[in-house]
């Protein structure tokens, strides 16, 4: 494997010069500026950098991203098991255990020995540009991420938090359904109340309900939830009350992740964990959901992707995986390099 110096780039900020790597939330209300990535399981990874300073990300250079086949990809949850997981968890809605969970499923791919995740990360931002478009390169702690995720796990300023969750997905705001609205005003008053144990009485705010954006190949619906954060709270208290992010569970958030626990077969790792930046002078910070996100995985030699969908009463197994196909096909196709071949918009 070639050597890849450690960098955390997020937009047009580009983070080197690593200085200390960390697993304590609590330096992350401390100096300096922070990469930070969570896993779905808990694994905190914080690294504090030197040198930060604007740069647009690089136009990809033909043959630098070593690119899997079209052809390789895997999955942790076939149709047939994912949609029997479906299936499986209506029951346990109708049993009164649970409102909604989000099923997912880990696709994998053998990747080159040399291949880099910010090349990766010069590939899609090309092919699927993101709000929350971020890398972390830390080869030596296990960390190799490109995220293009479009949705706000937790923005911080100052006192004030914010979340963003997104829940209902379509190709067109047309094809949006009833469901989805539903699933979104779930998870928004399961935010609230994640955010409602750190922050000051009467403060928690919805400034934003069911607002549509579309995204490439996409629409999703996306809320904001905003809250001012107690004096004694800052970004352990923070993570732990709102990690894992309610969208990537479900409600109430407990009874998914023991559902979840149980049906999925491969750990999620960085999908669905955060991943993003802290300026610790200034007292900012923005952590995205990591979904839309590859990581390499060097001790299986391969890429890693996830996809998922929120699961309800109002669920159709067979929609649901096509949900899971239409998310990951675009991301699929770039990182394949075969996005545009045929001139489709996947």
């Amino acid at each position: 494997m070639l050597h890849h110096p450690p960098l955390a780039r997020f937009g047009d900020r580009v983070a080197t010069g690593l200085l200390d790597v960390t697993s304590d939330p609590g330096a992350l209300d401390s100096t300096g500026f922070w990469a930070v990535a969570a896993d779905y399981e808990g694994r905190l990874t914080c690294a504090r950098f030197r040198d930060v300073r604007k740069e647009p990300v690089p136009a990809p250079a033909p043959g630098r991203w070593r690119a899997p086949s079209a052809g390789d990809w895997t999955s942790s949850l076939d149709r047939a098991a994912y949609t029997a997981g479906v299936r499986r968890i209506r029951e346990h809605i109708a049993t009164g255990e649970v409102y909604q969970v989000n099923l997912c499923r880990v696709l994998s791919a053998p990747i080159a020995d040399d291949a880099d995740v910010d090349a990766l990360t010069s590939v899609l931002a090309r092919g699927n540009p993101a709000p929350y478009a971020g890398t972390i390169r830390l080869p030596e702690h296990g960390v190799e991420i490109a995220t293009a995720s479009p949705e706000l796990f937790l923005r911080r300023d100052g006192r004030t938090a914010e979340s963003g969750p997104i829940k209902g997905t379509a190709r067109t705001e047309a094809e949006l359904l009833e469901k989805d609205y539903a699933e979104n005003v779930m998870i928004v008053d399961l935010v609230r109340n994640d955010l409602g144990r750190v922050c000051t009485t009467g403060s928690i705010t919805v400034p934003d309900l069911c607002a549509v954006e579309k995204h490439p190949g996409l629409v999703h619906l996306v809320s904001t939830v905003r809250g001012e954060l107690r004096p004694d709270a800052g970004w352990p208290e923070l993570l732990a009350a709102a990690f894992p992010a309610g969208s990537i569970t479900g409600a109430p958030k407990s009874s998914a992740v023991r559902i979840i626990d149980a049906l999925e077969t491969a750990p999620r790792g960085p999908y669905c964990g955060g991943i993003g930046w802290v300026d610790a002078d200034r007292g900012v910070g923005e952590l995205a959901v990591g979904i839309r996100t590859f990581w390499i995985d060097r001790t299986d030699g391969v890429l890693r992707f996830g996809a998922g969908a929120g699961i309800t009463w109002g669920s159709d197994p067979e929609g649901e995986w096509r949900e899971t196909e239409l998310k990951a096909a675009r991301l699929l196709a770039v990182a394949s390099g075969t996005y545009g071949e045929s001139g489709d918009e996947l």
